[in-house]
């Protein structure tokens, strides 16, 4: 099974204080800004390594 297109959205000062992961192709509207209507989303979970910093991110939980 493949990975599945999609980015990480930065909802700036509108933020909830978590990072979510945004199902498909990057599209922009008129003013520059990600078109999300209607695209699922998952909450991104990370986790870092204490010793070396490696930083892995799972998106597993709907929000």
């Amino acid at each position: 099974m493949g990975l599945e297109p999609g980015f990480v959205g930065d909802l700036g000062q509108g933020s909830r204080g978590f990072t979510q992961w945004i199902a498909g192709a990057l599209e922009k509207g008129l003013l520059g800004n990600a078109k999300l209507m209607g695209r699922p989303r998952w909450q991104i979970d990370a986790y870092r390594c204490p010793h070396c910093g490696h930083l892995e991110h799972f998106a597993t939980q709907r929000s």
